[in-house]
């Protein structure tokens, strides 16, 4: 009987559909970070998928209640089911559970919008926001993606990996530029993530939004690995002249206290944040 290449290398058998399942998630994903309307011939631009593919793919999830049709409109949006879905994981995360009154603190504290964000692939993933109670408010949500190279919370992150998969990911980001002020080169996103290390915190100087001004820093876990990061975000127009007294010793305050809470929580280990 042949052997397969993936028996020979020492890998576990490809599971059954996992090629068909991929393929949803794809075309899911591109519906939901969507800027613009969504539609079939949309789906199938910007996944490259036949567009008689798209179009099975369309019904299956309309069927299970992933997307919803808007005939009046031409076109699809995220179904209940997937709310329900996602309003449970985030009901449910240990990692904000345990964060949450931390958070709340930090918000009170420095009177600004706070946002914890966990790693996924390429970018970090907002789980939870407090709202500066401020009149301004920012426009991220709980669910948005948000870069590594142009966030605090990305560069928090990044710059606690260690060596090997820290460089692994700079070495393949896609450093978009988004303002004038974003980091684009990768050397010198390499000398910011250093300091960022050596001194415990990171900052987006406008480099994601222009007039807005982050400040971040990592949460650990119980094998000192970096699993989320946590974010004050300010405006440029409103900002206190001592930002390291008014944002970042609360902020470092916050992590402490949580990556503390974490290392006395088995179950919170890097594999069950979420």
């Amino acid at each position: 009987m042949p052997t397969s290449r993936a028996a020979a290398a020492g890998l576990p058998p490809p599971v059954a559909g996992a090629a068909a399942f991929s393929k949803f998630m794809h075309v899911l994903q591109l519906a939901a970070d969507a800027s613009g309307p969504v539609t079939v011939a949309m789906l199938a631009r910007e996944s490259g998928y036949p567009r008689p593919t798209v179009h099975r793919i369309v019904q299956a999830l309309l069927a299970e209640g992933l997307l919803v049709d808007k005939p009046a409109a031409g076109t699809l949006a995220l179904g209940p089911r997937l709310i329900q879905l996602a309003s449970r994981s985030w009901g449910r995360s240990e990692l904000r559970l345990a964060a949450v009154e931390e958070l709340k603190r930090l918000r009170d504290l420095t009177g600004e919008t706070v946002h914890l964000a966990v790693p996924n692939g390429a970018s970090m993933v907002y789980i939870e926001k407090l709202e500066s109670p401020s009149a301004v408010r920012m426009a991220s949500r709980i669910g948005t993606s948000v870069c590594l190279h142009a966030t605090a919370v990305g560069k928090a992150y990044l710059s606690m990996l260690d060596e090997a998969t820290r460089e692994a990911l700079v070495s393949t980001l896609e450093l978009t530029r988004y303002t004038p002020n974003t980091l684009a080169d990768r050397d010198a996103l390499r000398a910011q993530l250093a300091l960022v290390r050596e001194r415990g915190w990171s900052v987006d100087d406008e480099e994601n939004e222009a007039g807005i001004q982050c400040f971040g820093a990592a949460i650990f876990g119980q094998q000192g690995a970096p699993v989320a990061a946590i974010s004050v975000t300010t405006l440029r127009f409103r900002q206190k002249a001592d930002v390291v007294s008014a944002y970042v010793e609360p902020l470092l305050a916050a992590c402490r206290a949580i990556s503390e809470r974490m290392a006395a929580t088995p179950s919170l280990s890097a594999a069950d944040v979420l």
